[in-house]
C-alpha cells in the first residue's frame, strides 16, 4: 500500500502499489503514511480537570482534609 497526495488539491489517499505507481506524475506524489494517519485518524479529546493538584493534596486519597484525618487519629 501507498499514499498519494495530490498536489492541486491536497488530497491524500491510499492505494496498492501497482495502482499508485500508474498515478504517479504531476499531480501526485507519494507521501508518507504518518502524513496519511494525521489527516484520517481523529485527535483524541483532551479532558480537562476542574479539580486542581493543591484541592487533591489537601483532600487526600478519601476526600477528608487534614484536619478531619487528624481528628479521626485522636479519637482512636
Amino acid at each position: 500500500m501507498k499514499c498519494l497526495k495530490n498536489v492541486k488539491t491536497g488530497t491524500i489517499i491510499r492505494l496498492d502499489d501497482f495502482k499508485a505507481d500508474n498515478m504517479v506524475g504531476r499531480e501526485w506524489i507519494f507521501v508518507s503514511k504518518t502524513e496519511w494517519k494525521s489527516l484520517t485518524r481523529k485527535p483524541e479529546p483532551v479532558v480537562e480537570s476542574t479539580k486542581t493538584i493543591s484541592d487533591s493534596i489537601i483532600r487526600g486519597l478519601e476526600g477528608e482534609t487534614i484536619s478531619e484525618k487528624q481528628l479521626k487519629r485522636k479519637k482512636k
